[in-house]
Parts: structure tokens; C-alpha cells; sequence
């Protein structure tokens, strides 16, 4: 099979010098996953300005939650944040600085899932354990000075598809509701990882054996199944009237851009009021990695503008 390079051009001039060199991470040797697994469960403390506090609230079974406040009495909205890492890599700490930009800039509590990852805990266990943070969150709301009405859900690349599966599950059971889902290049839909045609192309940063990967490690089984769990790819569920208004942001050169253009339309078409944002020349996750550059601040500050107009309301 021939490999089909994108060519450095392809990537925005601002990030052309430094994503042209980044590799895919090589998960797709077994002992190099366990490493990189291994190096994933450091825990680092956030570096926190004067005006805000952290906690770490254990919730069993690998689950927990990183909880991130401005200080002061008043009454905030919140986010559940969640991280990415393909299902099989990662932890809450890898995020730590931008739950404290987020709370910062948006004056918000963000509280931040820490869960379990996969092949070692395969569906459902990591959407059972940011479930976990959420309903931690709801109940504990009085005491953390948040508002129940203004929750807000949100994540990054497989913390993306696990926020996305979070709020169906949460929408299909009485109680509290999110205002607002907030995906960062969202990892939604196995069926990619099942399109061979897309393993020569050399997406950067997360190409489609690496997807592969991860959702085989996630799901238990092959991708693309007749069916899979329920929740297990939120691209898959038909119905999806009802859900909270939703902000999808992409890159239009990465593996990810497709699923989510189509998910974005299938919600809009269900009466969700949608927002995609589209970054010309952005590989995944470019507001991670080169999160200084001029087009990815750009980016970020509308994501953090649509996300403070949703919360906005009940003041």
C-alpha cells in the first residue's frame, strides 16, 4: 500500500516548522503503549495563580476529578473537562494548564475527569468514570459555589467523543442537564478506523492506524461493526434531538475533519443549534500542541467566546 504523504504546505504557515517534524505516537507496538501508558500515570501539580485553588477528589475505581476555582463567593457556571489520548494513553494532569486558563478567562469552576484507559479497561469504563465527575459535580454543586443550571461539557479528541457519549447517556436520564457541549477535534466514530482507504494518508500528529488502535482497544472488538455498545461511538446514535447546543472545532487537514463535519450536520439537521469551526491548515489538536501561535489563540478565543455566551444565562 502506497503512502500518501500531506505535503508540509498543506499545514498553516504558523504551524508548518513545528508540526512537519511531530510523529504519531507509537501505540501501535504493544510494549511502546505500555510505556507510554506507564509514563501517562505521573501526576503533576498545577501551577496555580493567587487567585485560584485546586483539589483532587478521588471517585473510585480510577476515576476522580480534578476540581479548578476562582476564588471568591459568587455563584459560577462549570465545566466538565475531559482529556484526550486515543482511549488508551493519557491523565487529567496532561490539561492541567488549560483548565486553569479556562477558569481564569471564563471565570468558571472546571472540574477535570480523570478515568481509566483502555485496552486494560475497555468500554465502559472510562465513560463510567467521567459519568462519575459529573454526577459528583451535580451533587456537590451547593458546596462548590456552582450553579446546576449552567453546567457545561467538554474535552479534547477522545475526551471529545467520551464528552459527547456523556451527554447522551445523561440526556436519556432524568435530572440535570447540560447548557452546552464544547468538543475539541472529537474522536466520535469507529467506522473511520475501519476505512482502510485512510491508513496511507499520513495525517500528522494521529493518523488512521493509530485510530485503529484506539478503538479496537476501547471497544473490545474490531471497529466498524453491524453494531456496537450503546454510547461506545456517539456518531453512531440516530436520535439526536434534544441534545444541548454543540461547538465542534477541527482542523481541516486531520483524520478527525470528516466524522466531524458529518456529526455537526446530523445535529443540525435534528434542530441542534450548532457551531462548527474549521481551522484552515490545523493538523489535531494544534491548540495543544502549538498553542501560541496567532491562529490557534484565534481559535481558542472563539471557542471560549461561544462557550461564556451559553453559560451567560441565569445571572
Amino acid at each position: 500500500m502506497t503512502t500518501v504523504r500531506l505535503r508540509p504546505s498543506a499545514l498553516h504557515s504558523q504551524l508548518r516548522s513545528f508540526f512537519r517534524f511531530v510523529p504519531n505516537p507509537p501505540i501501535t507496538r504493544p510494549w511502546l503503549l505500555r510505556l507510554m501508558q506507564a509514563g501517562s500515570t505521573r501526576v503533576s501539580r498545577p501551577k496555580l495563580p493567587a487567585s485560584m485553588t485546586h483539589r483532587f477528589v478521588p471517585l473510585g475505581d480510577g476515576a476522580g476529578a480534578h476540581v479548578f476555582a476562582p476564588r471568591g463567593r459568587q455563584r459560577r457556571a462549570a465545566v466538565l473537562w475531559i482529556h484526550g489520548g486515543g482511549f488508551v494513553v493519557g491523565s487529567a494532569s496532561q490539561d492541567h494548564a488549560r483548565c486553569v486558563r479556562l477558569a481564569r478567562d471564563l471565570d468558571v469552576v472546571v472540574v477535570s475527569a480523570e478515568y481509566r484507559t483502555a485496552p486494560g479497561n475497555p468500554f465502559p469504563a472510562a465513560l463510567d468514570d467521567v459519568h462519575a465527575a459529573w454526577t459528583w459535580l451535580v451533587e456537590y454543586a451547593d458546596e462548590l459555589g456552582v450553579d446546576p443550571g449552567r453546567l457545561a461539557v467538554g474535552g479534547q479528541s477522545a475526551g471529545g467523543g467520551l464528552a459527547a457519549a456523556l451527554v447522551q447517556r445523561v440526556h436519556d436520564v432524568p435530572g440535570a442537564q447540560p447548557v452546552a457541549q464544547w468538543l475539541f477535534c472529537p474522536m466520535l466514530d469507529d467506522r473511520t478506523a475501519a476505512d482502510r482507504s485512510l491508513d496511507p494518508v499520513r495525517h500528522y500528529l494521529w493518523n488512521n492506524r493509530s485510530n485503529r488502535v484506539g478503538w479496537r482497544s476501547y471497544l473490545g472488538v474490531e471497529p466498524g461493526a453491524p453494531d456496537v455498545p450503546r454510547y461506545a461511538a456517539p456518531a453512531r446514535r440516530e436520535n439526536l434531538a434534544g441534545l444541548p447546543p454543540t461547538w465542534i472545532g477541527c482542523g481541516d487537514i486531520e483524520l478527525f475533519h470528516g466524522e466531524d463535519r458529518r456529526n455537526a450536520e446530523a445535529l443540525a439537521a435534528a434542530g441542534v443549534p450548532i457551531v462548527l469551526d474549521v481551522v484552515q491548515g490545523a493538523p489535531h489538536a494544534c491548540e495543544s500542541i502549538r498553542g501560541g501561535a496567532a491562529v490557534s489563540t484565534a481559535y481558542l478565543r472563539r471557542a471560549e467566546g461561544w462557550l461564556r455566551g451559553h453559560l451567560a444565562g441565569g445571572l
